[in-house]
């Protein structure tokens, strides 16, 4: 079963390969992972895309990207990028840097979620009144 299926009605889910075939064990590491780094986040989430490739090709060396989208709602989007020589550490290092990208966008949202005081409201003001009701409370 896939592990993003509880998310699939809010968010959608695209993982692809440039310069190799993608084979059902590296999709189901790349679904585990996400999973495991952004399942929190399903419900910011619009739309999450993996783009996995090779840009050397057979020539080797540290090559092997992974790169994540994640559009968020409200129209922002986290674009992270890894590049490694092991395709398995550059989807490990993504995933945890879009981690803390997500979470950082997050809760820059909640900081501008304040409700607002009505503007015809008066404000607290003492009445000797009420000083002298708290005078008469300390002295008994």
């Amino acid at each position: 079963m896939n592990p993003l299926t509880q998310q699939e009605e809010i968010m959608r889910v695209t993982i692809q390969a440039n310069g190799f075939v993608l084979t059902e064990a590296l999709r189901s590491y790349t679904e585990q992972r996400l999973a495991i780094a952004l399942g929190w986040a399903g419900r910011h989430m619009r739309r999450l895309a993996v783009s996995l490739s090779d840009i050397n090709g057979p020539r080797g060396g540290i090559d092997k990207r992974c790169k994540i989208q994640v559009q968020l709602g409200g129209g922002k989007e986290v674009i992270i990028e890894d590049t490694e020589a092991d395709l398995y550490s550059a989807i490990d290092r993504a995933a945890e840097r879009a981690d803390r990208a997500v979470v950082r966008q997050v809760e820059r949202k909640r900081d501008f979620t304040h409700t607002r005081l009505p503007a015809n409201r008066p404000p607290d003001i003492n009445t000797d009144d009420d000083m002298r009701d708290r005078d008469d409370d300390a002295a008994s």
